[in-house]
């Protein structure tokens, strides 16, 4: 688990050099260490090294892990697709959701919100490289979605998530992140008020953050290689896993 600090500093270096080098102050990139797969020692660790964010992909998995940790001043984001019948459990438990891409989500996340907590901050996924079979709302029907999510009473619209195709090509990979911000300068000047952007892991987290990242998702550069998980072979629990 000592591994687990060293790792997070090398990527907190990483994140401040990245911000120097294109001018930006590393306090404005939050870090989000992304949890899924490994158990609550882990989180531990992690959280012994002062990382308080962490991103879950599976539902029933995270929830194991909130409970063990048992510390209300840990940031839950959960990450990936979300089934239908796991909104309850999502809106009940996590502090962020990254990936809204349907408005029937996002209406049943408000509706199971507890009126005891904050409202859920919430981040519109996009589609940015148009990957069929992927998840996320294509480009075009962003801004409608984003109309209609900062409606919702229990939903605090922040921003845009996205994960673009792998590419090889570091300016190609940068492409993928300017659309996403400019996505988001066009949604804003429309007059939806969003001031996250969710974009860059372990691999790209430089490309991403020189694009305007306000929040990376890295999980393999702190923790290691990804573990098996119960959630992904239940198929009560099948959400589609997301590389992070």
């Amino acid at each position: 688990m000592d591994t687990i600090g060293a790792n997070l500093q090398a990527v907190r270096w990483r994140i401040a050099n990245a911000a120097k080098a294109c001018g930006r102050n590393p306090e404005d990139i939050g870090l989000i260490a992304v949890s899924k797969t490994f158990g609550a020692d882990a989180v531990a660790a992690a959280r012994a090294h002062e990382q308080h964010a962490f991103g879950e992909n599976y539902a029933q998995e995270a929830l194991a892990k909130i409970a063990a940790a048992g510390d209300p001043a840990l940031e839950w984001h959960f990450i990936g697709p979300i089934q239908s019948n796991k909104t309850r459990m999502i809106a009940e438990h996590f502090d962020w959701v990254h990936s809204i891409d349907r408005l029937k989500i996002a209406q049943r996340l408000s509706a199971a919100r507890p009126a005891g907590l904050a409202p859920l901050q919430v981040c519109i996924e996009v589609n940015i490289g148009a990957e069929r079979g992927k998840s996320g709302v294509a480009s075009g029907e962003a801004l409608a979605l984003a109309r209609a999510v900062a409606g919702l009473p229990r939903l605090k619209l922040r921003g845009l998530m996205a994960i673009p195709p792998v590419s090889p090509d570091d300016a190609q990979q940068r492409r993928y992140f300017a659309q996403l911000r400019q996505l988001k300068d066009a949604i804003v000047s429309a007059g939806v008020a969003l001031d996250t952007l969710s974009m860059g892991m372990s691999d790209d987290l430089e490309a991403a953050i020189a694009e305007g990242a306000t929040l990376v998702r890295v999980g393999t550069a702190i923790f290691g290689p990804r573990q098996k998980t119960l959630a992904t072979e239940n198929t009560e629990d099948a959400e589609k896993p997301v590389e992070s």
